[in-house]
């Protein structure tokens, strides 16, 4: 909260300390959903985030503050696309934008998650990728996508199963899917540290 109060007291250098901090989260945060409009996302994201700085009210963690603002920005983006509202709790990333994953990875399990995160439910996908790329809890999660608690830990139940219902679908065979099942939690983890090391 240090470099937050003083970027907020009019300290420059704070303010891209932080930012710096922050940048390469917010940039996997849109990396496996909108292609090519990433690099825009991310520089309206930490706009928006100058501009409303004094709206944030310490209530949440700052990290958190910093997403909801992504994932409202990545919602508004979709919709100006489809010139429709959406329902982000029954629509896909790959419903939106076919073959926008900027991730490439590294093992057939990873491609398979990834493809099968994209195939669920967007807000089913960020709460796991927050989950599990971000190491968000539950409660931060929550307040990404400003929705009640229970309601976060119901949705990341459900998209677990939603998740393993897609790699099930997409998986070339029994002995694949069995890999990935299995071992879910580590492909995650997997992917999550290929995505740190590779930054934007």
């Amino acid at each position: 909260m240090e470099l937050l109060d003083a970027w907020r007291s009019g300290d420059r250098n704070a303010g891209e300390a932080l930012f710096e901090r922050h940048y390469d989260a917010v940039a996997r945060f849109f990396q496996n959903k909108v292609g090519e409009a990433a690099s825009d996302l991310i520089q309206r994201t930490f706009l928006a985030c100058c501009e409303g700085s004094n709206r944030f009210r310490g209530d949440t963690s700052f990290r958190s503050y910093l997403f909801a603002i992504a994932y409202r920005l990545m919602c508004k983006h979709f919709e100006e696309q489809r010139r429709d509202r959406l329902d982000f709790d029954s629509v896909s990333a790959h419903d939106l934008s076919p073959g926008a994953s900027e991730v490439v990875a590294r093992q057939q399990e990873q491609r398979l998650v990834l493809e099968a995160l994209r195939r669920i439910p967007l807000e089913h996908q960020v709460l796991l990728e927050l989950h599990y790329w971000e190491q968000m809890t539950a409660a931060e999660a929550a307040a990404v996508l400003e929705i009640p608690l229970g309601t976060a830990k119901t949705r990341l139940r459900r998209g677990r199963e939603l998740l393993e219902a897609r790699l099930a679908e997409l998986a070339g065979s029994p002995e694949l899917l069995a890999s990935t099942v299995a071992n879910l939690d580590a492909w995650a983890r997997a992917i999550r540290d290929q995505l740190h090391a590779k930054g934007p």
